[in-house]
């Protein structure tokens, strides 16, 4: 490569830059020069001085608060920010972004809200990412990592990275899709120096490509390789030799078509492993009846620096004990796929005293919640997901176990729990319990059930949460609220950044309450409830400080929504339809309304409406 290629690929250095500095200030120093020079001298040695100092400032919030003391620190904090993260990928456009922040060497990027997890969204309703591929690829030629979270990315796109960052080291995908494993292969065979190739929960097309045996041949930079998402087989014996040749790999979750027989095999060839996604746990179908099974537990035993535990994609519950080495060590535990019972959880949670993260299945019932409230005192996240999510079946978990919980675990940061009844009482008890909790997400399943005990509704119990824990950042709302819950918040939630509410509220006053109560709201979903087009007016004062607000099957017309589009122009108001449904009258399904610097994007489908 020539000289010339070299600088076009790297990145303007921080020593380059203040060197040209300090050649100004010393041909202002010397007497010598134009008068502009001497009279730009403090300036110029100030932005020399905040550029060092700025180099430390690494939180986004410090970042962007000192980018608004002055139109010189406005400047240097661009030219210092080395990792750019955007919330929304129509809130700005890839120029305007790639003008501003010139070094970037890091892009997190977001697209689609969070409800199109659960189907509220149509296919195909935009949040791609070529035009940020391409603008990059002019802006940015040193680009290193990459996290996309809700994007559409193309083959084409995984192409463009691989082909166009010469030096590029991640790729994280979450909630991702729009590509298979024909684009992995390419993006594997030409990314030379990756070191995280991460996908997560991300949909990836089986285009009949064996992409794992297109990475390099030698030695591997891998540390984390992560495709437990992918539904389909992988050549075993290309990622046999791809771990043998990944010293420095600590991060790797296999998919379910990795039996535990493989497992084992991996495990010999990577005892360094911290984080290990187990595949299916289960022996393979073609695995000989009269072959001697490995000794899975010296494997377990062997892999001492084990911290984090994920996988049993289709366990069989007699190998858990294979794992019980490592239990003791372990600070994340994942058993959200993993259909087991309270008796055979058990065994594992008794040793798992260092535990500071937990998911799992509500199979385990209150029981064995009651369990790791004995042991786990320093956990710190939980989330209990559900086996069956219907609405009308008897869930195994309850107010008994959320109560057991908050009086075992009482430095509790994090909770995500569903189930099918709940007591005010109980939610209660975890407010006082628990008072560092930043997420409260309760989800009953059951719409508008109340306290089971009182026949009450469950505003005492939200309200206590927003009271008591004063670090509050993330509530989730279920059960039966009325506009009194909502006041609790509005008076109560003055952190509150995220809600989510589903099947709640009397009238349009509980919108309201939130809405002119919560100064510090970012992101606020909304399905199925009461709410009209004079709750949505009553936010006029803050949706420029919101990221953003999703209504889906509300009470919210199409005139009350042009009223707000031509109240806030810098808003981008879009009325969804599902893609068969005819041009809409005058009721709104859903509405998704962001700010923009940009104005109305141009990629929306027909099936949206920017009003």
């Amino acid at each position: 490569m020539s000289e010339d290629d070299e600088r076009q690929q790297s990145p303007p250095s921080d020593l380059e830059f203040v060197s040209n500095k300090a050649r100004n200030c010393n041909a202002t120093g010397s007497g010598s020069g134009h008068p502009e020079l001497q009279s730009t001298y403090p300036d110029q040695v100030l932005e020399n001085v905040l550029e060092n100092v700025l180099h430390f400032l690494t939180s986004r919030r410090d970042r962007n608060a000192a980018s608004l003391v002055c139109k010189s620190w406005y400047r240097v904090e661009a030219l210092t920010r080395s990792e750019l993260f955007i919330g929304n990928c129509y809130a700005v456009s890839p120029g305007r972004a790639t003008a501003r922040f010139t070094r970037v060497k890091a892009l997190h990027l977001k697209g689609k809200p969070r409800f199109a997890d659960f189907n509220l969204m149509p296919p195909d309703w935009g949040a791609h990412f070529n035009p940020w591929a391409l603008a990059m690829a002019k802006a940015y030629p040193w680009l290193e990592k990459v996290h996309l979270k809700r994007m559409s990315v193309t083959d084409d796109d995984l192409a463009t990275l691989a082909e166009l960052f010469l030096g590029f080291k991640e790729l994280v995908l979450v909630c991702c899709d729009g590509f298979g494993t024909s684009g992995l292969a390419i993006f594997v065979s030409k990314c030379r120096q990756l070191k995280v190739l991460d996908l997560i929960e991300s949909e990836v097309s089986d285009d009949e490509t064996d992409w794992i045996s297109c990475f390099p041949e030698g030695e591997s930079n891998l540390e984390s390789l992560i495709f437990d998402c992918v539904e389909c087989h992988i050549n075993f014996e290309a990622l046999d030799r791809l771990v043998a040749r990944s010293p420095s790999l600590k991060k790797l979750k296999l998919n379910r078509y990795v039996s535990i027989g493989q497992l084992y095999r991996l495990m010999v060839r990577a005892p360094q492993l911290t984080h290990l996604g187990t595949g299916s746990f289960s022996p393979s179908d073609i695995a000989g009846q009269g072959d001697q099974e490995p000794d899975y537990v010296a494997a377990f035993a062997a892999c001492r620096s084990l911290v984090c535990l994920s996988g049993f994609r289709e366990i069989i519950p007699d190998y858990l004990p294979a794992i019980y080495p490592v239990c003791a060590n372990l600070t994340s535990l994942n058993f959200s796929y993993a259909n087991i019972t309270a008796e055979q959880l058990k065994p594992i949670i008794s040793k798992c005293h260092k535990l500071q993260t937990f998911w799992v299945l509500d199979s385990i019932c209150d029981e064995g919640l009651q369990a790791v409230a004995a042991t786990c005192k320093d956990l710190r996240e939980l989330r209990v997901f559900p086996v069956d999510p219907r609405e009308d079946n008897d869930g195994p978990v309850s107010e008994v176990g959320l109560q057991a919980i908050s009086e075992g675990c009482r430095k509790l940061q994090s909770i995500l729990y569903f189930c099918q009844r709940m007591t005010n009482a109980a939610v209660i008890a975890m407010s006082k319990n628990c008072p560092d909790l930043v997420v409260f997400r309760l989800c009953i399943m059951g719409r508008h059930r109340p306290d089971p005990v009182t026949g009450e509704p469950m505003d005492d119990g939200f309200g206590a949460i927003v009271m008591n824990c004063k670090k509050l950042t993330r509530l989730a709302v279920s059960g039966l609220l009325t506009d009194k819950a909502f006041d609790y918040i509005g008076r109560h939630g003055k952190l509150v950044r995220t809600l989510s509410v589903a099947f709640a509220g009397d009238s349009d006053m509980a919108l309201k309450y939130v809405l002119e109560g919560c100064p510090q709201l970012q992101k606020l979903e909304i399905r199925d409830s009461p709410f009209g087009d004079a709750a949505l007016r009553s936010g006029l004062h803050h949706y420029y400080n919101m990221r953003f607000l999703w209504m889906s099957s509300c009470r919210l017309t199409r005139h009350g929504c042009q009223e707000i589009a031509r109240a806030m122009p810098r808003l981008v108001v879009e009325v969804i339809r599902s893609a068969d449904e005819e041009e809409m009258d005058d009721v709104v399904g859903t509405l998704y309304m962001y700010r923009s610097l940009e104005g109305p994007r141009t990629d929306a489908p027909k099936f949206v409406t920017i009003l």
